[in-house]
């Protein structure tokens, strides 16, 4: 077999170079066009959102619009009801996440198990997954409804004729939210089930008969097995949940409309109403960048935490 002369493989290399920029070309070329979508529906508004925060855009003018600099932001760190908003949409975020994930987390375990009938209970379990969000307000509110409501209906065979009298569960000062924060855990679930469900059925079943025989109860198995093997999936839903709880709009609205008396006036909600009610379009763009910002920051210190904890273990 003869070796390549120094001409030969300098030839090669050269070849190799100029391949190289084709390919590249043609792989940009295969990624434009899902690229394009991306820049034009995502990434442009996102930046003339932000561009949108600095200026004092209104419906309705018709002069142009000015550039304001740093104003929207100084008005909006004053502004009380913005700030009673996002803690509003704190406690919603976190009411909704943190128990949506742990009846999850038992769901999954549940449907995980070799039942009989286990096919049926899976298609049940993610019904409120396939509804939309304003269908699923609708039917709540039916539910909910001071006097023809199956929820007074329920209390009332059972004897809480008090509790269910005529109460109006959604436009109560004191229910209002925790009402809110039941539908949005219920609709939630289904998702959250799915994505634990998938997570449990990676963790080999060999590990759990060596832990059996090796004297470990459920609880055990749980902990040293099932858990670890699940926990970056839990970490991701629950990351993930926190984020779409917090910017919920379409459930709340159509069950309350942020009433009442503002107590489930989230901050999207809020953001809505300053740009479609009463046209202040700039302002809105500042509470939606002030809402990323915090939100990013949120969840930069809880996923540091948590990873944090991962490495110690």
């Amino acid at each position: 077999m003869t070796r390549a002369t120094a001409p030969q493989r300098s030839t090669a290399a050269g070849s190799r170079r100029a391949a190289g920029p084709r390919r590249d070309h043609g792989a940009w070329f295969l990624v434009l066009p899902a690229l394009i979508p991306i820049l034009v529906l995502s990434v442009g508004p996102l930046l003339y959102g932000i561009g949108l925060a600095f200026t004092d855009a209104q419906s309705g003018r018709t002069r142009p619009t000015q550039w304001v600099g740093l104003l929207n932001f100084s008005d909006l760190f004053q502004d009380s009801l913005f700030w009673d908003s996002f803690r509003i949409g704190l406690v919603w975020a976190v009411g909704v996440t943190v128990p949506q994930f742990f009846l999850a987390l038992g769901l999954a375990l549940l449907l995980n198990l070799n039942l009989r009938l286990r096919w049926l209970a899976r298609a049940l379990a993610i019904i409120p997954w396939a509804m939309p969000e304003v269908v699923i307000g609708i039917m709540w509110r039916l539910v909910y409804h001071p006097d023809a409501g199956i929820l007074n209906e329920t209390l009332r065979s059972l004897g809480l004729a008090g509790a269910a009298d005529g109460r109006d569960w959604l436009s109560g000062l004191a229910t209002a939210l925790p009402a809110v924060i039941i539908v949005g855990v219920w609709a939630g679930m289904p998702q959250t089930t799915v994505s634990l469900l998938a997570g449990l059925q990676n963790v080999p079943n060999e590990l759990h008969e060596a832990a059996s025989m090796d004297g470990a109860g459920a609880w055990r198995r749980f902990r040293t097995v099932t858990w670890p093997a699940i926990r970056p999936i839990a970490l991701a839903v629950t990351a993930l949940n926190f984020i779409w709880n917090f910017n919920s709009f379409a459930l709340v609205y159509v069950l309350t409309d942020g009433g009442p008396g503002g107590r489930t006036r989230l901050p999207m909600l809020f953001a809505y109403e300053e740009a479609f009610r009463y046209g202040q379009f700039g302002y809105a763009a500042t509470m939606g960048l002030a809402m990323v910002a915090v939100i990013s920051v949120l969840l930069a210190v809880f996923l540091a935490g948590r990873l944090k904890g991962d490495d110690h273990t």
